[in-house]
């Protein structure tokens, strides 16, 4: 009866984990926001992110021609800095 027991054990963890493993996944692979591919057709691009810690982040996102450094936080969404990328040919 217990060599029954730890059979089945034996049978069912690496199910259980299998789809603990593969929910995981697929939630991260379907995260709504974040392009499944490398290139993107948006306007909106963003180039990089650093976390500040459980509330806050900083974004570089290009929009068009300009760059935009941003603040975001639980309170909000801030511009903290913008650049103008030059189209001009030289």
């Amino acid at each position: 009866m217990i060599l029954e027991y730890f059979g089945r054990l034996l049978l069912i963890l690496p199910l259980i984990g299998g789809m603990a493993w593969g929910s995981l996944w697929l939630w991260k692979k379907l995260q709504i926001g974040l392009p499944l591919t490398a290139q993107s057709a948006r306007a909106v691009r963003v180039v990089d992110a650093v976390s500040l810690g459980g509330n806050g982040r900083l974004l570089v996102v290009e929009f068009g021609q300009d760059t935009l450094l941003l603040g975001a936080s639980r309170s909000g969404i801030s511009l903290l800095a913008s650049t103008e990328q030059d189209t001009h040919d030289a």
